[in-house]
């Protein structure tokens, strides 16, 4: 069975310095799994974050996430960004339907060492809404480069107190996995009961 994930993607994809360091890239999913992927998302109806503890994987989207937490990949980012991920945990979140209460401009918590997100949408209005922006502040539309949200885009950085990203509002499908390693297992396992509650909380009150 061939790999989902293509290594050399990411190899290939350059290193920016301005306004901190991020690399994007595409085609970082293979061609030849992208139909499996598309039948393999998970059914979420819930906006927002999920956890892949709370999730139900299966098929080849089971083996993207087995992939994107394992080491070759750790390795490949590792090395592109001249940092040794390895030793730290990773916590795993997936998206299928955003809220235009997301993507305001924001630069992760200093518990956070580096993110990647990679997309999974077949197509994408060019009008900004929904678009990762590379921020250089607050102001969302200041910005270095726009990351579409595409099938096998991915977006990597290292978390700063310049690490400024976010979007014009959207809602609606926006489907994407985000990999985060942070600081310690204490931190994951913080992060891990945050999201959880804050879902519980979407259900009791509606999002």
């Amino acid at each position: 069975m061939p790999t989902t994930i293509d290594l050399e993607a990411v190899s290939r994809a350059p290193v920016s310095r301005e306004p901190y360091d991020y690399v994007l890239g595409s085609n970082v999913l293979r061609s030849e799994v992208i139909d499996d992927l598309r039948r393999d998302f998970p059914p979420i109806e819930k906006s927002g974050y999920l956890t892949v503890d709370e999730v139900t994987l299966k098929g080849r989207f089971k083996t993207l996430i087995e992939e994107l937490e394992g080491p070759d990949f750790t390795e490949a980012l590792s090395q592109k960004f001249g940092r040794d991920l390895h030793p730290y945990p990773r916590l795993t979140t997936i998206m299928k339907r955003s809220a235009t209460k997301h993507g305001n401009p924001h630069t992760d918590g200093e518990a956070k060492i580096m993110t990647t997100l990679v997309y999974m949408n077949d197509a994408w209005e060019s009008d900004g809404g929904g678009r990762l922006r590379v921020l250089y502040g607050m102001d969302v539309d200041k910005f270095a480069t726009e990351v579409p949200p595409t099938m096998g885009t991915f977006f990597s950085f290292l978390r700063s107190d310049k690490s400024w990203h976010g979007h014009r509002p959207f809602a609606g499908e926006r489907k994407v996995v985000q990999i985060a390693w942070v600081q310690n297992e204490a931190e994951l396992e913080r992060k891990k009961k945050r999201n959880a509650m804050a879902q519980m909380l979407k259900g009791v009150f509606g999002s």
